[in-house]
């Protein structure tokens, strides 16, 4: 049923604006007459215009839903179900009170669709641009067993722990990418507008300047000339590395390269790893059976070398094998998650144990992101020195040179 965009006038005329579920125009006006609203203009939401011809699930270009706001709808589902609210009921709720307008669209069309009689997983499926495989599974296991309040409330949890590990993430870096930016732009300026003012003098000298200066000198004209080409070559790099990565081959070469770089590949398997158990021990928790569950952990890791084991895993464990032997012959799974892995399959508590990996390793990602964070600072700290250094040794030189051959 098409969705439409509205602005109104209330009894007491005040301006109103939201969104109506009708067949037609004119339905959508007598819907709104009958609520005591007074139209002033509708027209059909800009997704339904946007979705001709589409899967509905499509956002446009220029929308944009946070996941902050999927986790807030999720909670407030979760508790609306959980006070014994009916499903379209608390889907309408949702809709009066969500502020984001491409959510509020999304919501409208779930609740139509659950109203035409479709499983809130299915009208979920719908939109996969809003909802992830692993939101719409853990939904389809809500319904099944009949704890869909429940589920969503584990979702939420989710969804937040999964987002505040992506702010820690953030935070730690923009101080460094910050610096770095601020120092490459001092540098710049320095050496394509001050440098050529002090060793104007030096190129009016009949003397051999020595190897840095004349480096410094050619380094400077050439910035100043031909800055521009740096940033085309920049752009066409990050061009044909995006390129190389699609290909199959440079997909494997560059998740490789990410696992066993030598200061951040570890923080990269940690964060893999503490998603991996987190995910999977939510989805058990939920209901999902173990191999859906690793299927769609498979397509959550990011990176194809993990995902290759996990294949494995599968296979292995459809054979009879349990987890934790089929993932201990992987070098991305070390001896003490597999070990832990194994407790829970021996104790039947594979879900809380994943959940205890989960937490280890995302505190050991924090300790990791904060040593790396640190080391960073002196590095750059040591090469912005450095480079000054060598500015202004690069100067003093012919200096030093004159001064000598006067005394």
């Amino acid at each position: 049923m098409p969705v439409y965009e509205y602005r109104a006038l209330n009894k007491k005329g005040k301006n109103l604006k939201g969104i109506v579920d009708a067949e037609s125009e004119s339905q959508a006006r007598s819907k709104l007459r009958s609520s005591g609203k007074y139209p002033v203009s509708i027209q059909m939401s800009r997704s339904r215009f946007a979705l001709a011809g589409k899967k509905s699930g499509t956002i446009g270009l220029f929308e944009h839903v946070r996941s902050e706001e999927i986790n807030v709808m999720t909670r407030q589902l979760a508790t609306l179900l959980g006070a014994g609210i009916p499903l379209i009921q608390s889907l309408t709720s949702l809709v009066d009170q969500t502020g984001n307008s491409s959510l509020k669209r999304g919501i409208a069309q779930i609740k139509e669709s659950v109203n035409e009689g479709n499983t809130l997983t299915q009208a979920l499926a719908e939109h996969p641009k809003l909802f992830s495989s692993i939101y719409v599974n853990m939904v389809r296991a809500g319904e099944a067993s009949g704890s869909l309040d429940v589920v969503l409330e584990k979702l939420a949890d989710f969804g937040e722990k999964q987002e505040a590990l992506r702010g820690r993430l953030r935070a730690a870096l923009i101080y460094p990418v910050f610096m770095g930016f601020i120092g490459t732009a001092i540098l710049f300026i320095l050496i394509t507008y001050i440098v050529p003012n002090i060793t104007q003098v030096f190129n009016e000298m009949d003397k051999v300047l020595p190897l840095p200066t004349l480096f410094l000198i050619s380094l400077s004209d050439f910035l100043k000339g031909y800055w521009w080409s740096l940033i085309v070559a920049g752009c066409l790099i990050v061009f044909g590395a995006r390129l190389f990565v699609q290909k199959s081959y440079g997909r494997h070469f560059w998740d490789l390269a990410k696992l066993k770089s030598p200061v951040i590949g570890n923080v990269i398997q940690k964060v893999i790893l503490a998603r991996f158990a987190s995910t999977l021990g939510s989805l058990l928790g939920s209901g999902v059976g173990l191999i859906t569950a690793m299927r769609i952990v498979r397509t959550l890791v990011n990176n194809v070398h993990v995902s290759e084991v996990i294949d494995e895993a599968m296979v292995q464990i459809q054979k009879g094998k349990n987890m934790a032997d089929s993932l201990s012959s992987s070098v991305w799974f070390p001896p003490m998650f597999v070990q832990m892995i194994a407790v829970g399959e021996q104790s039947g508590s594979l879900e809380g144990m994943l959940k205890k990996v989960a937490q280890a390793y995302e505190r050991e990602v924090e300790t990791s992101i904060a040593g790396m964070t640190s080391l960073i600072e002196p590095i750059m700290i040591v090469a912005m020195g450095a480079a000054v250094g060598f500015v202004v040794l690069s100067i003093l030189l012919p200096i030093f040179e004159m001064n000598q051959m006067i005394g």
